[in-house]
């Protein structure tokens, strides 16, 4: 699985200007299911995101997991993360993975941050979704398990 992390001040997502989905601070959270990507993936991604020490400490360092700050995750599913940009200006999505699966594994995932004990709003997988976002730092990582 892929992931594209932007620590947030606040972040939000809307279809069809219905706001679905919200938080303040915390990680807005783009993943997107990979071919090849099995029942293991979303834990290792979620247990990865759940330790990452992202967040200032009292010196400003970071220092902090999104479960020490106890702050929220807004999740949005992205097949464009598995964009092949390779060869020519169109990019492929041939290396996501199929949409049964990749929504499956996406829900799996939502399900592993959820049992970590971070509280989560989502995205509608395969609706054409409005994020809206401020970035704090700014702060944004790729991921790959």
């Amino acid at each position: 699985m892929r992931a594209l992390l932007q620590r947030v001040s606040e972040a939000a997502v809307r279809v069809d200007g219905t706001t679905i989905g919200q938080i303040d601070h915390g990680l807005l959270i783009l993943v997107c299911a990979m071919q090849g990507d099995d029942q293991t993936k979303p834990a290792l991604l979620a247990n990865k995101i759940s330790k990452l020490r992202i967040f200032p400490d009292d010196a400003g360092k970071m220092n902090k997991s999104i479960l020490d700050t106890s702050s929220s995750a807004l999740i949005v599913s992205q097949f464009t993360l598995a964009a092949d940009t390779s060869r020519g200006n169109r990019p492929g999505f041939s290396q996501a993975a199929a949409p049964d699966d990749g929504r499956a594994l996406y829900e799996q995932f939502q399900q592993e941050m959820t049992q970590l004990g971070i509280s989560i709003a989502t995205g509608q997988f395969g609706a054409d979704m409005k994020v809206s976002l401020i970035n704090d730092g700014p702060v944004t990582l790729w991921l790959d398990v």
